[in-house]
């Protein structure tokens, strides 16, 4: 978005954003007289009566604006008290957040059948082992059978994910049986992701469920429709069918921009056309064509969760997270960005006027007013990809703007997954995550923590990432990350096994005896359901309860923003995992919604929230927690603690 008038000139970009590339793209646009996000935010001063979730706008008798203050001072014009008010408008946040990434695992699923029944000719099934692991998690018989005959009947079973009425969905049999068995319970096992959205939506509109813990077991059946349907769907069909990922070396920031090619940046969520763009640039006649032009080459890179996940499963360059999304058009070496879904700024179609890039949109679901619209259809995925070629190296053949690339890049190893950390720890024969559990139960590492989600410029880009994680790794609690965490501590030189000496001597030693960092990268914000299938197999290897809720772990999103980020803490939350946001949270504290959900879902067996605004604080009130699992574990004394070496592996049963 252009401007006439500097846009807070007063606030210096160092502190807007502690990723420097992205603090020279911010100066740039600002002499440029190009609005970006980061000073939108910093402009955008959120409503103090919304921000605290005191606002119903369910229906016109309001919008009712109750007192945050003094929120049981009155009621909305129908009754609801500030409790209900609350509830529902988490439910239909976390509702929205569900059904956002239970649409993409029913896209996934879809193309899963396509290549299944012979539909679709370019993509195929790439991992054959975790086709047959996955489906014997379920409960399908293997043995004998062809690859495709066992990929139907998975397709038949994960098919009830989305529209199951009644019964539990195949994932949820993957959860312990301790967790599986609270959910029974209560009453919130999920059945289909259509139905518990549906219901979300239907018991919050005026006049129907008005008790806030009726409402909080429907959030939490919604959420776990999210964590173990759809989203569990999409990482592991992805696998299935692209390929699992492995640790792989891959760089990170702007810096892998390259003046002198044609430069076209992926950014979105589905695999699909990012895959169909990786074969698209590697054809002869596309290199030649850009060659012609006066290119070196076709640079492809990718942004944010697709561009996450296709740097841990085939090593390609990362140029940054959600919050660089926009500066990285103000380079004016980007020919073409082609976005899908979710996490795409409108702005972005500003900007890329500014900067004479071509802005383009792939998906029927998520079109964007003034930006170029090329439909991808996974039958013929050359008929998107070609076309967006074409454009990108013409725009390369006819620069005019000015070029401007930082030179930051650093390295980092990514591409960790649950089967990948289970044959690190136990080797190819006797795979396990006894070693890990070993390794807590005598105290070299205190815990685990999942630190994942977005970047927010409510704070300075990436600063509470890095600042949590250093405090953690320091305690010697290993970390693992998705999404737009993890490329800021990819930034940052955590993800590397050189930075082992960052973390505390317990941590330290198993990752330099292991050969890893002490920041496990495990891809986008939908595969945070690696996270909850490692920590279901931490429960299977004994030694650390019988439920996630046993566990000495914890989860944050210290910069989130969006509503999957409430659906993917609801469902850590629902799984047993104490989760604590940053920035701050819709509730007001003081309030018995509040209190439910930060202190009476944990007294239920389950996990709870927590929020604070400062990381140090975050990471100390994590630590805590993991330190009051270790105790009620009985596990909290000092012990002797040895690595386990290969002959103890080998006495593994």
């Amino acid at each position: 978005m252009a401007s006439d008038k500097p846009i807070n000139k007063q606030v210096s970009s160092s502190e807007r954003t502690m990723c420097e590339a992205t603090a020279q793209m911010l100066d740039k646009a600002r002499r440029d007289g190009v609005i970006i996000a980061l000073d939108r935010g910093y402009e955008m001063k959120p409503c103090p009566i919304g921000v605290e979730s005191a606002c119903c706008k369910h229906c016109y008798m309001g919008p009712c604006r109750l007192n945050p203050r003094d929120p049981y001072k009155k009621v909305g014009v129908c009754g609801a008290t500030i409790d209900t008010i609350m509830a529902r408008n988490l439910a239909r946040n976390v509702a929205t957040g569900s059904a956002s990434h239970n649409d993409h695992g029913m896209h996934i699923l879809k193309l899963f059948k396509e290549i299944v029944d012979g539909r679709v000719k370019d993509f195929s099934i790439q991992d054959t082992i975790k086709l047959e692991r996955v489906a014997k998690s379920i409960g399908i018989d293997v043995e004998g059978k062809e690859v495709y005959a066992v990929a139907k009947e998975l397709y038949v079973e994960l098919e009830k994910t989305f529209s199951n009425v009644d019964g539990e969905m195949p994932f949820t049999r993957r959860a312990p049986k301790a967790t599986l068995e609270q959910w029974r319970k209560d009453g919130i096992v999920p059945r289909g992701a259509m139905r518990e959205v549906m219901e979300m939506m239907s018991r919050t509109h005026i006049g129907c469920d008005q008790e806030y813990n009726n409402i909080t077991k429907q959030i939490s059946r919604t959420a776990l429709a999210d964590g173990w349907g759809g989203s569990m769907v999409a990482t592991e069909l992805s696998d299935i069918m692209f390929g699992t990922p492995s640790p792989t070396v891959a760089e990170v920031n702007m810096g892998v921009l390259k003046e002198d090619h044609v430069n076209v940046i992926v950014h979105g969520h589905e695999p699909a056309m990012f895959e169909g763009m990786l074969a698209a640039v590697s054809d002869p006649f596309f290199v030649e064509e850009a060659k012609a032009k006066g290119a070196a080459g076709i640079n492809l890179v990718g942004m944010c969760c697709s561009g996450a996940e296709m740097m841990s499963r085939h090593g390609i360059p990362h140029a940054g997270n959600f919050s660089s999304t926009e500066a990285v058009l103000v380079t004016g070496a980007v020919d073409a960005m082609v976005v899908d879904i979710q996490c795409i700024k409108q702005g972005l179609a500003s900007i890329a006027k500014c900067y004479d890039t071509h802005l383009i949109t792939t998906n029927s679901r998520a079109h964007i007013e003034g930006a170029t619209h090329i439909e991808f259809e996974e039958q013929d995925p050359r008929g998107c990809t070609d076309q967006v070629l074409i454009k990108a190296i013409a725009r390369f053949g006819s620069r005019s703007m000015p070029i401007e690339i930082p030179k930051q890049v650093q390295k980092g190893v990514h591409g960790f997954t649950h089967e990948y950390i289970e044959y690190m720890l136990g080797g190819t024969f006797r795979g396990s995550y006894s070693p890990l559990n070993e390794n807590i139960i005598n105290g070299r590492i205190r815990g685990v923590a999942g630190v994942v989600g977005c970047t927010n410029p409510k704070v300075k880009q990436d600063s509470f990432h890095v600042a949590l994680v250093q405090e953690l790794i320091r305690n010697d609690v290993l970390v693992l990350q998705t999404g737009c965490s993890q490329i800021a501590l990819a930034k940052a030189g955590f993800l590397t096994p050189e930075a082992a000496p960052l973390a505390g001597p317990g941590l330290s030693e198993v990752c330099e005896t292991v050969g890893i960092p002490p920041v496990l990268g495990l891809g986008s914000c939908v595969d945070n359901t690696r996270i909850l299938i490692a920590a279901s197999a931490m429960v299977e290897a004994g030694g650390l309860g019988n439920s996630i809720a046993d566990l000495p772990v914890a989860g944050c999103a210290p910069e989130w923003m969006s509503e999957k980020a409430l659906a993917i803490g609801q469902y850590f939350v629902a799984s047993g995992v104490y989760t604590v946001f940053g920035i701050g949270f819709p509730t007001i504290k003081g309030t018995k919604f509040h209190d439910l959900l930060f202190n009476g879902l944990e007294q239920q067996g389950y996990g709870k929230w927590g929020t604070a605004a400062d990381p140090i604080e975050i990471a100390q009130m994590m630590i805590a927690h993991i330190d009051k699992k270790r105790k009620e574990l009985g596990i909290d004394k000092t012990r002797e603690r040895t690595l386990v070496d290969m002959s103890d592996r080998r006495d593994i049963a």
